[in-house]
């Protein structure tokens, strides 16, 4: 795997973003991500159901939605170019993308020649929805994967080989600037057909509260498919931009699908993870690999406690935390066994806090952990981690 400008593993301040459970739950050992919380920047639903699959809390959060292109010159071009120089091979990757395509091209006296240039060529739909819309215009598709998937069509694709072919591409709504790179790396002559424009959220409410998040350590990784969501992340962030980006350089993992995604952040100085071949499986394959790489383990009391994102693991069970009890937890086991102070913790805590929060969160980590002897209280000094 080819990790490029791996963060360095530094100490978190504030974690544990959903708070506690009444019972500790089992960590399946197929559970890669369970106890990381992981943004995501996309609308894309696949991204965010392959996360969830390996245990990862996902947080989403849009930076982009699509709207339908005001000018028209550029997708007629394009449609232009489709007519005059028959494709050899068509994605449609959305079916309201298809159709918003096809009635553009009617309004310009071209739809029937369209839909003879597209009944000759090889036709691959994304997933069902564009399967739909593809035999609702009368053509029949070549081949379509049962889920909605980019993955798996690039991979078909790649796999028929494509050199000297012409490919032409109608974009989804977000673009994907690394699936076309990837089609002209094999060879192909990419033709993309630009049926939206890029905007700013409708809602910037979720991209608010993910830069609240990132600024306070509650995410573990946050998930970049293209290059404009960075831009459209900071912009939100305003002045709080240097905070977003100071922990993006230390303690949270920026992760993105390919190079280009990636240019913006390593402008800005920000180590980023980079899979191999830009799919959104390698995309969480490789935060499979980062994120437990960052969690550390320590023998407590006799027991194993391995701390997770917004979560500890106790002899092997999950035991999600609120952002108090993990956040001392994380203070004491940056070196285990030494006595920390009531006012270092209480700098380790939320704004605002006293030492009766602290006092609070020492009681809910000892209840989490089983019990007081996992956290000791050193007389006049603060507390410490029984460790062995």
């Amino acid at each position: 795997m080819n990790v490029k400008g791996e963060a360095p593993v530094v100490r978190r301040k504030h974690s544990g973003l959903f708070g506690e459970t009444a019972h500790r739950q089992p960590l399946p050992m197929s559970s890669a991500l369970t106890g990381f919380t992981v943004a995501v920047t996309s609308g894309d639903a696949e991204l965010s159901g392959l996360l969830e699959r390996y245990g990862a809390r996902v947080v989403p959060a849009p930076a982009l939605r699509s709207l339908p292109i005001d000018d028209d010159t550029e997708i007629k071009a394009a449609t232009v170019a489709v007519v005059d120089h028959p494709p050899d091979v068509v994605v449609a990757t959305t079916g309201v993308g298809l159709r918003g395509w096809l009635e553009a091209a009617d309004g310009w006296g071209l739809g029937a020649t369209l839909r003879a240039r597209l009944s000759t060529a090889r036709l691959i739909a994304r997933g069902p929805k564009a399967r739909r819309a593809v035999r609702a215009a009368g053509l029949i598709e070549a081949w379509a994967p049962e889920a909605e998937s980019g993955d798996q069509v690039l991979d078909y694709l790649l796999d028929e080989g494509l050199s000297g072919r012409r490919v032409a591409i109608q974009l989804p709504g977000e673009p994907q600037p690394e699936f076309a790179a990837a089609l002209r790396d094999a060879g192909a002559i990419v033709i993309e057909i630009p049926v939206y424009r890029w905007a700013p959220p409708a809602d910037p409410a979720p991209l608010r509260r993910l830069v609240d998040l990132i600024g306070s350590r509650l995410v573990d990784a946050v998930t970049f498919t293209s290059a404009s969501a960075t831009g459209s992340l900071l912009y939100v962030a305003g002045a709080e931009a240097a905070d977003v980006l100071e922990a993006l350089r230390t303690d949270v993992v920026a992760a993105c699908v390919g190079p280009l995604s990636a240019v913006p952040l390593r402008r800005l100085d920000v180590p980023v993870v980079v899979p191999a071949r830009p799919r959104l499986r390698a995309l969480v394959g490789i935060l499979v690999d980062e994120l437990p790489k960052r969690a550390p383990t320590l023998l407590v009391a006799g027991t194993t406690v391995t701390l997770r994102g917004h979560a500890a693991v106790i002899d092997g069970r999950l035991k999600p935390l609120a952002p108090g009890p993990m956040a001392v937890l994380r203070a004491l086991a940056v070196s285990p066994g030494r006595v920390l102070s009531r006012a270092a913790l209480r700098r380790e805590l939320p704004r605002g806090a006293d030492e009766h929060a602290v006092e609070m969160a020492v009681a809910r980590l000892r209840a989490a952990l089983g019990g007081s002897a996992f956290v000791q209280t050193v007389i006049k000094r603060g507390y410490r981690l029984r460790v062995d």
